[in-house]
């Protein structure tokens, strides 16, 4: 069985490029919604709500222009997930050491239910040189007085 779904541009269901569109009624209310979802996941990335017909009782067909729409708005409430997601993981905070070195200090939380831990990065900032890294709680607040501390006495 291959990988790849048959290309289909119904008014109601299109799959192209790894998506399928499906126009779907709408049980919140009167009017009708279109669901993206991207080949091989369980669940619609994208809900939307879908432009009802001229009879004012059936949908919108979909078309070529729609589709690319609603494929290039999933695309974008996709990456913005990511980077929001990204954004609770990783935490940066730089300060400049009394030697007057530029210090970055980069916390990663690792998404793991059975051991949660974060892991502590001190690095040159000129040079990217890691100067100490430790594992410590996800819970840890990465502010200038931690991280002189981690800095200076390798303390988390």
């Amino acid at each position: 069985m291959s990988d790849t779904i048959e290309d289909i541009s119904d008014p109601r269901l299109w799959k192209l490029d790894g998506w399928i569109a499906r126009v779907i009624k709408n049980e919140d209310d009167e009017g009708w919604a279109v669901e993206m979802i991207r080949q091989g996941d369980t669940e619609p990335a994208l809900v939307t709500p879908w432009t009802m017909g001229r009879d004012k009782k059936n949908p919108k067909p979909l078309d070529h222009s729609s589709f690319r729409t609603l494929v290039k708005t999933v695309t974008e409430v996709l990456r913005r997930h990511e980077h929001a997601n990204r954004a609770r993981l990783h935490r940066t905070f730089s300060y400049a050491s009394d030697d007057g070195r530029r210090i970055r200090l980069d916390l990663d939380i690792a998404q793991d239910d059975d051991d949660p831990h974060a892991i502590l990065a001190a690095f040159d900032d000129r040079t990217s040189e890691l100067i100490r890294s430790a594992r410590v709680s996800p819970a840890f607040k990465l502010s200038a007085t931690t991280a002189q501390r981690f800095v200076q006495s390798g303390e988390a």
